[in-house]
C-alpha cells in the first residue's frame, strides 16, 4: 500500500491539562512561548480531525500580575475575586493565539456541582458535543469566582479527569513541570527512579510528596488520583513536561516520551462514571465478608443483612461509599435508604424491612445497576460484573 492509500488514523478525543507552573514565567508573568507552542500543537490535533479539550490553569496566577501582588491569595474570596480578574486576561490571550491560526474557541467554566446533579452532569455533556461539532476547542477551568469549598474540584488534575470521563475521552495529557513521575520527588531526592509506564496503579509504591509549584495546586498525588479516574474510564493517560506541548504528537505518535498509564480493560459506562467520580459520598457502609464477596466476585446487589456499621448524614439516593471490615473501599453506589433508616435494617433480612420501618422499602440497599466497583477490590484480571450492560 502507497503512503497515498495509507489508512486516516481514526479521529480522538484528547482532553489536555496545563498547569500554572507550565503557563508562568517569573512573577506569574505568562509564558507566551509556550503558550504559543500548546496552541499550535492542539489546533494541529484539531485539523487532524480530533476532538480537543484544553483544560487551563493560570487564572488565580494572572490575576495577581495583573495587580501586582507577589503571594498567592489564601482566603477563598481573595481567590474568587483574583480568579475573577485573571480569567479573562487569560482568555484573551488564548483567543488572540488561536485566532492567528483560525482556530474557534470558548470557554466553559464549571463547578462541581455541575457534576454532581444528573440533569447537569447530562447538559454538560451535550455542551461538549454540540462544541466538537461545531469544530471549537473548549477550554476549560474551575469556576472559581463562585466555587465554595464544598463545591470545588481541588485542583485541575482532578477536573481534566472528570471532563475526560464526562466526554469519554481516548487520551489526557497532563502538561506539567517535570517530564514523567518519579519514584520519589526528584526535587527533593536525587535518586529519585524515572517511571515510564504503569499498567496498574495498585502496583505502584512511590514517594509522590504533598506539594504541587509555590503558584499551583497539583503534586503528584492530585495526577495520580487523575489517573485513578481516567484509566477506571477507560482513558490512556500520559504526564509529561509542559514546556514541550509537541510531546502530545509524540505521544501519540507511539513515542515512549512522560509516563503512561494503560486504561483499565473494562470501562464502566456513562452513568457509573458520574456514580463513581461526579458525585461526593455523603457515607459510609462497612460490609461483612459475604456482602463483599457478592457484589465484588457474584456481581449483586448490596442486601441490608451484609451491613455491619453505619457512618454518615446521607439521604436516600445519595452517594456512599461502601467498605470491608477494615475500612478499604470496595465500591460506591446510591443508597435506597437514609443513614437512620439503615441503622435500623442493618444486619437484617429483606424480609424483615417492612417489619421493621413500618413500609415496604426497597428490597436492595445499593442496586447493582447504581454500583460500581473499586477495580483494586477485584483485580486487574477479573471482570466486573456488576458492569455488565
Amino acid at each position: 500500500m502507497s503512503l497515498s492509500q495509507a489508512p486516516t488514523p481514526r479521529p480522538q478525543t484528547i482532553v489536555v491539562k496545563i498547569g500554572t507552573s507550565s503557563l508562568t514565567v517569573a512573577n506569574n508573568q505568562l509564558a507566551l512561548s509556550v503558550l504559543a507552542r500548546l496552541v499550535e500543537t492542539l489546533s494541529q490535533l484539531q485539523r487532524q480531525g480530533n476532538r480537543v479539550i484544553l483544560v487551563s490553569s493560570g487564572a488565580v496566577g494572572v490575576g495577581c500580575a495583573r495587580l501586582g501582588l507577589r503571594e498567592r491569595p489564601k482566603t477563598i474570596e481573595q481567590k474568587q475575586a483574583i480568579a475573577a480578574v485573571g480569567q479573562g486576561r487569560l482568555m484573551r490571550v488564548y483567543d488572540d493565539l488561536f485566532t492567528v491560526l483560525d482556530q474557534p474557541i470558548a470557554q466553559v467554566l464549571l463547578t462541581r456541582s455541575d457534576l454532581m446533579q444528573r440533569s447537569r452532569y447530562v447538559n454538560s455533556y451535550h455542551t461538549f458535543q454540540q462544541l466538537f461539532n461545531l469544530n471549537v476547542i473548549p477550554i476549560v477551568n474551575e469556576n472559581d469566582t463562585v466555587a465554595v469549598d464544598e463545591l470545588k474540584f481541588g485542583d485541575n488534575d482532578t477536573l481534566s479527569a472528570l471532563v475526560a470521563s464526562l466526554v469519554g475521552a481516548d487520551w489526557l495529557f497532563l502538561l506539567t513541570d517535570v517530564d514523567r513521575l518519579y519514584s520519589a520527588d526528584p526535587r527533593a531526592n536525587p535518586n529519585a527512579e524515572p517511571i515510564t509506564w504503569v499498567q496498574h496503579l495498585a502496583d505502584l509504591d512511590i514517594d509522590v510528596g504533598d506539594r504541587g509549584s509555590a503558584w499551583g495546586t497539583g503534586g503528584m498525588i492530585t495526577k495520580l488520583e487523575a489517573a485513578r479516574i481516567a484509566t477506571g474510564a477507560g482513558i490512556r493517560m500520559a504526564i509529561t513536561n509542559g514546556q514541550s506541548p509537541n510531546n502530545i504528537l509524540r505521544i501519540l505518535a507511539g513515542e515512549p516520551l512522560g509516563t503512561q498509564f494503560a486504561p483499565q480493560p473494562n470501562p464502566s459506562n456513562a452513568r457509573k462514571r458520574w456514580i463513581a467520580n461526579g458525585l461526593r459520598p455523603s457515607g459510609r457502609l462497612y460490609l461483612d465478608a459475604g456482602a463483599v464477596q457478592a457484589i465484588t466476585k457474584d456481581g449483586k446487589s448490596l442486601l441490608s443483612a451484609g451491613i455491619i456499621k453505619v457512618e454518615g448524614d446521607f439521604q436516600s439516593q445519595d452517594a456512599v461509599v461502601l467498605c470491608d471490615r477494615s475500612g478499604q473501599e470496595v465500591a460506591r453506589g446510591l443508597v435506597n435508604y437514609n443513614h437512620h433508616e439503615l441503622q435500623q435494617i442493618r444486619g437484617r433480612r429483606s424480609g424483615q424491612i417492612s417489619m421493621i420501618l413500618g413500609y415496604d422499602g426497597a428490597d436492595t440497599v445499593v442496586h447493582r445497576d447504581n454500583l460500581v466497583l473499586n477495580p483494586d477490590a477485584i483485580g486487574p484480571d477479573m471482570k466486573p460484573l456488576a458492569d455488565i450492560g
